[in-house]
């Protein structure tokens, strides 16, 4: 077994772990995560294919919807979901 899907799996049980957390413990292993993932699936992506690097990269993003969303929205200027045109 490769040394990335090993980490991969590893990934999930810690956000799963940190989703179990009150919200406000939430943020700083959040970030870590979401700073880790683009890394480690592009580590997937490069050794494993990209059958299996898209389907980690749909689980990241599956995983991290709202605050890619967020992201997307303030990179945009935008404020409210009425705004997203």
């Amino acid at each position: 077994m490769n040394i990335a899907l090993i980490l991969a799996a590893f990934w999930v049980i810690a956000a799963a772990g940190v989703a179990m957390l009150p919200m406000r413990r939430q943020y700083a292993p959040g970030v870590v995560l979401l700073v880790a993932a683009p890394v480690l699936i592009g580590v997937i992506w490069w050794q494993q294919g990209a059958w299996l690097g898209g389907a980690a990269l749909f689980g990241f993003v599956s995983m991290f919807r709202r605050p890619l969303i967020y992201v997307y929205r303030r990179a945009r200027g935008l404020r409210d979901r009425e705004e997203i045109g």
